[in-house]
């Protein structure tokens, strides 16, 4: 008799309630920010992605929840902005290219350094490391230990290995199911999986 009740009440929370959200992506160049944009928003994947100047905004609506993506440059010309567009967020979720050995400890600094400020205070943090699907990519024990996430301690941080390449563990609901309780994300499956 309850699960028949809390089924009648996700049915009527999914007619009159929307959930929205905004995310900031950011992380070093070609680590795959813009790649995971597209594949989120249309399930297609794309060799022949121009970098970020500067920063996209896109919404991404899929069922009852719309999410507000902002993609920001990761040349070091435009690391000063992601303070600014992280500022008030649902969540951060940088991006580190995991198969790129030479490239992981600039991103740990980045990453620390943007979350030792003060108006980023609290924001819950999600790392995914891109193409694991590539030979020498770091796994999440991996890339825990070599971003020393778990330094961060004022904050909730989650780490994922995925692949924009091969569709591989990017849907939603394999990035929000632990993140859920904490950030306030919903499990939706933003793209197909076939």
């Amino acid at each position: 008799m309850i699960a028949l009740i809390n089924k009648l009440l996700d049915w009527f929370k999914a007619l009159f309630w929307k959930e929205e959200m905004e995310l900031t992506l950011v992380g070093l160049q070609y680590s795959g920010k813009t790649t995971f944009v597209n594949v989120i928003a249309s399930g297609q994947f794309s060799e022949d992605m121009i970098p970020t100047v500067g920063f996209n905004m896109r919404k991404i609506t899929k069922g009852n929840v719309t999410i507000k993506l902002w993609d920001i440059g990761g040349q070091p010309r435009f690391r000063s902005m992601w303070e600014r567009y992280c500022r008030g967020v649902s969540a951060i979720v940088y991006m580190v290219d995991a198969a790129d050995p030479e490239k992981i400890e600039a991103s740990k600094n980045e990453l620390h350094n943007l979350l030792d400020k003060p108006q980023l205070q609290g924001i819950p943090v999600l790392v995914l490391g891109n193409k694991r699907d590539l030979p020498g990519a770091l796994d999440e024990k991996e890339l825990i230990e070599r971003m020393n996430l778990s330094a961060i301690q004022d904050r909730e941080i989650c780490c994922y290995s995925i692949s924009c390449k091969e569709k591989d563990n990017i849907g939603m609901t394999h990035l929000s199911e632990r993140f859920y309780s904490t950030t306030k994300l919903f499990s939706y499956d933003l793209i197909s999986k076939e």
